[in-house]
């Protein structure tokens, strides 16, 4: 099963997502690229039956079915950090390949959710909304400072690690955790702490693990319930690990002061969260990675790690790939 990169330097490729205009017309020179993303959903064995590399990020799900619809698939590149819409366990015994470019979106992830951080505790969005409604209720906008307050992060990797440092620079105190089961050495400016006790010491909390069957509904009702009151809390990991339905009724409450996620249970055109009823949320529509840099770096890596793949050097090139993130 796959391609013999040793004797064919041209690959069938499809883009099951969009990624960098110019590493499409870097692959295109290169290969015979299908660009799908606009109607993946359509006439997949039509797309996929000769296809060698599939190219794919967020929210477009790649299960067994849909592998096995393309028999000489050969290689899939995750161009993002998370597996979690990956069969992987397929995808092994297929023989394929499955390797991801995680390094160039996480300072992009970390600049957005500080970013996030401050518009859910000034309430900037809601702000904004008003004075385009004329009114300016100044008194009843005020927020917190973030120096002096302690930020908690659950999921301290590459981009948990530099949302810390942009905090500690803001005069914030860190503690922060690893998804459970990890074994993990607390960065200097991190104090490291449980999950609860995470939950429970800080003032801000914001999420940074991957999904897994370990972290799905990680953040859940009794979670929520121990955390300080008039507490905020960010998501920008992905949907599943925060219990929506809990969240909700921990916002209109008002046990927590104000929530915001750019990751969400259910995403994509004419998705409307139930969040969205609350006014003390900021939804955005995953664009915590869409740094227009990032996305550059990240296509040039997806060319080279094709490329190296041709040349059967794959290992080499992942590796670097990895110790870039």
């Amino acid at each position: 099963m796959g391609v013999n990169t040793e004797s064919k330097g041209r690959l069938n490729v499809i883009l099951a997502s969009p990624v960098d205009g110019d590493a499409v017309a870097r692959l295109a020179d290169l290969h015979d690229v299908v660009s799908a993303f606009d109607d993946f959903g359509g006439h997949l064995p039509d797309l996929l039956e000769d296809r060698e590399v599939l190219v794919v990020r967020s929210g477009v799900e790649i299960d067994a079915q849909l592998m096995d619809l393309a028999p000489k698939l050969a290689l899939i590149v995750r161009a993002g950090s998370g597996f979690d819409n990956i069969d992987l366990d397929h995808a092994q015994r297929r023989g394929i390949r499955v390797v991801r470019i995680p390094g160039p979106a996480a300072e992009a992830v970390a600049e957005f959710t500080l970013g996030l951080i401050l518009a859910t505790s000034r309430r900037i969005v809601l702000a904004d909304g008003l004075v385009r409604q004329g009114r300016w209720p100044k008194p009843s906008l005020g927020g917190p400072l973030l120096a002096g307050k302690v930020l908690g992060v659950v999921g301290v990797g590459n981009i948990g690690t530099r949302v810390a440092e942009l905090a500690v620079a803001l005069g914030m105190n860190v503690i922060g955790c690893v998804e459970p089961g990890l074994a993990w050495e607390p960065p200097p400016h991190v104090r490291a702490g449980t999950l609860d006790e995470v939950l429970r010491g800080s003032d801000i909390v914001t999420i940074h693990t991957p999904l897994t069957d370990a972290t799905l509904k990680l953040i859940g009702a009794s979670q929520l319930a121990v955390m300080a009151s008039g507490a905020y809390l960010i998501n920008t990991s992905r949907g599943g690990v925060v219990d929506e339905e809990a969240l909700y009724d921990a916002l209109a409450s008002g046990r927590l002061a104000g929530a915001a996620l750019d990751v969400h249970e259910y995403e994509g055109t004419g998705v409307i969260p139930r969040l969205a009823d609350l006014s003390n949320v900021v939804l955005t529509p995953h664009i915590g990675g869409m740094a227009l840099e990032s996305q550059k770096e990240i296509g040039k890596r997806l060319v080279d790690l094709v490329a190296a793949f041709v040349a059967g050097d794959l290992d080499t090139e992942a590796r670097a790939t990895e110790l870039l993130a």
